[in-house]
């Protein structure tokens, strides 16, 4: 197991669409492997493939409190097939934008079929936490960030903070 760097915003990478999985090989699951020791060492509860650089649908998760036993999920070429009209806030940041956090409305429940380590196909129904979770997760595939659901203003704003630290850090 190995900790990655992760991406942080205004890294073009996090524009980018991420290629489906054809085979779960060792390969995929060594990059597992790195981004849960990757995404606990942050710490976070969400990390997608393309958050250290790796454009793959691959995405692993832990929604377990603290004191709580880890509760490792991993989804490969994770897909929403329904989401419900009702919707749900929740207060959202990112690892690639850190200490950024703003309430993100979408909808509160949605199902989702996706690959685990094994190849074998899994449908799952999620709401709460779990359901915001995975459509942020899914959208970093996507090449969608968090803030781009919230206001112009706002998004322009934090987009010109993490240029001009960007900008900082190369001179």
């Amino acid at each position: 197991m190995a900790l990655h760097e992760i991406i942080i915003l205004p890294d073009k990478r996090l524009r980018l669409v991420s290629e489906p999985v054809g085979k779960i090989t060792a390969e995929i699951k060594k990059l597992v492997a790195d981004m849960f020791e990757t995404m606990y060492d942050a710490p976070g509860i969400g990390l997608a493939a393309i958050q250290i650089g790796v454009a793959q649908r691959v995405v692993t998760m832990d929604l377990a409190k603290k004191e709580e036993d880890a509760e490792p999920l991993v989804f490969i070429n994770p897909e929403i097939v329904w989401s419900s009209e009702e919707l749900g806030s929740y207060e959202e940041g990112c690892l690639s934008i850190p200490e950024y956090y703003e309430e993100v409305e979408r909808p509160a429940r949605v199902r989702a079929k996706y690959l685990d380590l094994d190849g074998n196909e899994h449908l799952i129904e999620a709401d709460g936490l779990l359901a915001t979770c995975l459509q942020h997760e899914i959208d970093h595939l996507n090449g969608v960030l968090f803030i781009d659901y919230i206001s112009k203003l706002k998004r322009d704003r934090v987009t010109k903070k993490f240029a001009k630290v960007a900008k900082r850090a190369e001179d």
